[in-house]
């Protein structure tokens, strides 16, 4: 089996801000990691510890699946690297939990003539072969939760329903809707090792000709919270159109709505990634 990369496109949310988001591919494997926005001061060297987190995180998965690693392993070992280089280069030690970085994360890799699927958060896999679609992640079943949470918030503080601008507000609650992260249920990709018994995992037989599409919530925003597409026609889109039309048609909404008027969201553009591939 071997996943054969057909496009790529990862776009910041603010071209002035880092990408926070972060890919890989490899014949055997490919990945998409979405940074956590900080809410604080950095803590690691560099522009931003989301963005170190997800890019650290790439490298290392992909150099231990490529070292011949089962795709669990090498996510165990990738969070004991991280935590490793994150205790050691971070600038003072944790004092809450929401200063420690985290990201989604959607692996697809093989695995014994299928495809492993690994995910923490709201990166998402859609895999089309026929007349189908399956949805691997989460981001399709809780559309529109992000938007009640924004207007939501955005009326309780008579704040703009895309209150990026205004964060300084939502801080405080912010941080600690982070503090429950990697305890109960709540756990991604982070510098904790323990978080890779806790990862959600799919084991599929994949046949030769599907479409996969992996990619970070900014990006699947286009379906699942502005409605442009639903899953079948969207991997169709991609395939047809290519993924940079795909992000010139979701700027062109978010563009269209600065201030979350029409769609509610936390921010007017996301980090958006993806990846296609066809199965071989």
């Amino acid at each position: 089996m071997t996943l054969l990369l057909l496009d790529s496109l990862s776009l910041p949310g603010d071209p002035a801000k880092p990408n926070e988001d972060a890919f890989a591919h490899a014949d055997h494997a490919a990945l998409v990691l979405d940074g956590a926005t900080p809410l604080g001061d950095p803590l690691m060297p560099g522009p931003s510890d989301a963005a170190w987190l997800a890019q650290f995180g790439a490298r290392r998965l992909m150099a231990h699946l490529n070292d011949g690693d089962a795709p669990t392993h090498a996510l165990t070992d990738t969070l004991t690297d991280a935590q490793k280089s994150f205790e050691a280069l971070r600038r003072h030690p944790v004092r809450e939990k929401w200063q420690t970085p985290c990201a989604s994360l959607m692996l697809a890799a093989e695995n014994k003539s299928a495809l492993e699927f690994l995910w923490f958060g709201d990166c998402t896999a859609l895999l089309q072969h026929g007349d189908g679609c399956a949805i691997i992640g989460d981001a399709f079943e809780r559309r529109g939760l992000e938007a009640y949470s924004a207007r939501r918030q955005a009326q309780e503080k008579n704040l703009k329903p895309a209150p990026d601008l205004n964060r300084a507000a939502l801080l405080d609650g912010m941080r600690a809707t982070r503090n429950r992260i990697n305890s109960g249920k709540n756990w991604l990709f982070s510098p904790e090792p323990r978080a890779a018994a806790h990862v959600s995992r799919q084991l599929i037989k994949v046949p030769a000709g599907a479409l996969l599409l992996i990619a970070s919530d900014g990006f699947l925003a286009l379906a699942t919270d502005y409605g442009a597409y639903d899953e079948m026609s969207f991997v169709t889109a991609a395939k047809s159109k290519g993924l940079a039309a795909l992000g010139q048609e979701l700027r062109a909404i978010e563009s269209a709505d600065p201030m979350g008027e029409k769609f509610a969201r936390f921010k007017k553009s996301d980090d958006s990634t993806a990846l296609l591939l066809e199965v071989t």
